[in-house]
């Protein structure tokens, strides 16, 4: 396995105006993903993630905001533990009208640029990869059941 980039699809049936919300904006990310956020959708703004109560605190930055198309950040999950501290992961949710919907594809890039080891490598890409396997589908689940209530 070639361990370069993480790629999930899924349709919903929203816009794409109000998907961009969704992935982008800190009331909506701590519904489907972390149990906490705060981020604006700006390039270049620092946020954070959350989870357990402050157990677990991710930095991220807004690499692109294109709204409603395209939002993308950077981050490191505190378990990877990167050997260059400049290293990072970059999240791009890529959203495309489709039907009375929206396409949403999430890839996650930059495992081989961060410098680990195989075994190393291999163990943050499998969680990753799980980890979007349980999130992305999440994030379908609120979006339906936030159009579904308006």
């Amino acid at each position: 396995m070639e361990y370069g980039s993480i790629e999930r699809e899924i349709h919903v049936d929203a816009s794409p105006e109000v998907v961009f919300e969704v992935v982008s904006s800190p009331e909506h990310i701590s519904e489907w993903w972390s149990d906490d956020a705060s981020v604006e959708a700006t390039p270049g703004a620092v946020g954070e993630l959350v989870w357990g109560n402050r157990a677990q605190v991710v930095p991220i930055t807004v690499v692109d905001a294109e709204p409603p198309r395209l939002f993308s950040f950077r981050w490191c999950y505190p378990g990877d533990k990167v050997d260059n501290a400049a290293a990072t992961l970059l999240v791009t949710f890529e959203l495309t009208p489709s039907g009375t919907g929206t396409r949403i594809r999430m890839i996650e890039t930059g495992f081989r640029e961060m410098g680990w080891e195989a075994a190393k490598l291999e163990d943050v890409y499998r969680d990753h990869s799980s980890g979007w396997n349980t999130f992305i589908p999440q994030l379908g689940d609120y979006l339906a059941r936030l159009v579904s209530t308006q």
